[in-house]
């Protein structure tokens, strides 16, 4: 007979790769519940795992599991979950090594599949060998099962989308048909007078390619009211920001109105950049109920865009390559209140997934002054965070249950501004 161990999760990552967050920090140390199944006469480690997904961690579970087969001559199955649970993707990818760390078996992901193997002799073989996916197609499929399962899972009837012509709206609605079909999507776009006809054209020929309900609901005349019931407080007051997050409440409102009507669920379009830095509004853009593009940074939104397109060319062209723009006032680009998204992104990285401080991201070759604002920024627009929905966590460290920061603190230190 074959005496099996049974490991279960982080038993296998020991000392050694608990803590690493690329495959090449895993250490190669020996982990004390696979010595202790090994010292007991097992022939063969089963590992049950629920190891959630982010970019890279495939190759960081290969690297853990050759390590320790490797250091105990021991062959491991490494059987983990698939699905999606709130903010967290489970990929499954199931694969199984020989006693020299060699891998046998390979089970795909993002799909429940039955792997078969046959031990022989302490040693492995599968026919089962699939590929590991690049980094682009991982993500993305991340994102679709995220999404369906948390629709499905909730018995949500479909979903809701603000489709505004812009890169992020465009790519929420490309994952949601994608994750539900068509029939369950909605896309809703409205239309201010800031609003550019080519925003407007893009937005409908999108949702006629995908085949989604697509209508427009103006939101000039609701404007135009609560400025009018406004006049006498606002009066002798410039236009300013409280003018462009009224379009944007106005927007979540009739979103909200219609999933309060109809039972389907908003899905919102922010992203990590704009979740970082406050560029958000409160019960506006936020509203909704599951954040598909959460830990997605602008430039990550960019790339998934262009990968979705290899798949079939649903997101027009134009909207990929036109400057982003929140389109709330007249000639608005993004990059009017923000750093270039190369440089936001890239500190929001640093200080966010890699946990940098100040100083050792200035050391990398960033301005101080930009590193300050960015990482001031994150601090101050924590209540943001607080209120706003749950969403797919595809990255080592999201703004979700990795990140546990208080609202209330003076302490700035180094960020004093």
């Amino acid at each position: 007979g074959v005496s099996v161990g049974l490991n279960i999760c982080e038993d296998v990552w020991g000392e050694g790769g608990r803590e690493a967050s690329t495959e090449s920090k895993v250490i190669e140390h020996p982990a004390r519940a696979v010595s202790s199944v090994k010292e007991n006469g097992a022939d063969l480690l089963v590992v049950m795992n629920a190891s959630p997904f982010h970019s890279g961690k495939d190759l960081i579970r290969r690297k853990v599991v050759q390590t320790q087969a490797r250091l105990h001559s021991l062959p491991i199955v490494f059987c983990n979950l698939i699905g999606g649970q709130d903010e967290l993707v489970f990929d499954g990818g199931s694969f199984s090594c020989d006693r020299n760390g060699e891998i046998s078996a390979q089970a795909v992901f993002f799909n429940e599949s039955l792997m078969t193997i046959t031990l022989d002799q302490e040693q492995i073989s599968s026919e089962f060998k699939e590929r590991l996916l690049d980094s682009e197609r991982a993500t993305y499929e991340a994102l679709v099962l995220g999404v369906r399962d948390y629709v499905e899972k909730n018995s949500f009837p479909g979903v809701l989308i603000g489709l505004s012509g812009g890169i992020d709206s465009a790519l929420t609605l490309a994952v949601a048909v994608d994750a539900l079909g068509a029939k369950r999507v909605k896309a809703v776009m409205m239309p201010s007078q800031f609003t550019a006809s080519m925003s407007r054209e893009d937005a409908s020929t999108m949702a006629s390619g995908l085949g989604v309900d697509y209508s427009e609901i103006e939101i000039k005349p609701m404007f135009d009211s609560f400025m009018k019931g406004l006049s006498g407080e606002f009066l002798g007051k410039a236009f300013d920001t409280t003018e462009e997050n009224l379009q944007s409440r106005i927007r979540g409102t009739l979103l909200m109105s219609l999933s309060n009507k109809f039972g389907s669920l908003v899905l919102t379009t922010g992203n990590k950049s704009e979740m970082s830095t406050g560029y958000a509004t409160l019960y506006g853009d936020m509203a909704g109920g599951f954040a598909v593009l959460k830990d997605l940074t602008k430039q990550a939104v960019y790339r998934l865009s262009v990968y979705r397109n290899t798949i079939s060319a649903c997101i027009p062209e134009r909207i990929i390559e036109r400057p982003p723009t929140a389109e709330l006032r007249a000639d608005q680009l993004d990059e009017d209140s923000l750093p270039s998204y190369e440089i936001l992104d890239a500190i929001v990285e640093h200080y966010v997934e890699y946990d940098r401080g100040v100083d050792e991201i200035v050391a990398l070759g960033y301005l101080p002054e930009d590193v300050k604002k960015i990482v001031w920024l994150i601090h101050v627009n924590e209540h943001k965070r607080r209120q706003s929905p749950p969403g797919v966590r595809v990255t080592a460290r999201g703004f979700g249950k990795d990140w546990r920061y208080p609202i209330t603190s003076k302490y700035r230190g180094l960020i004093d501004q």
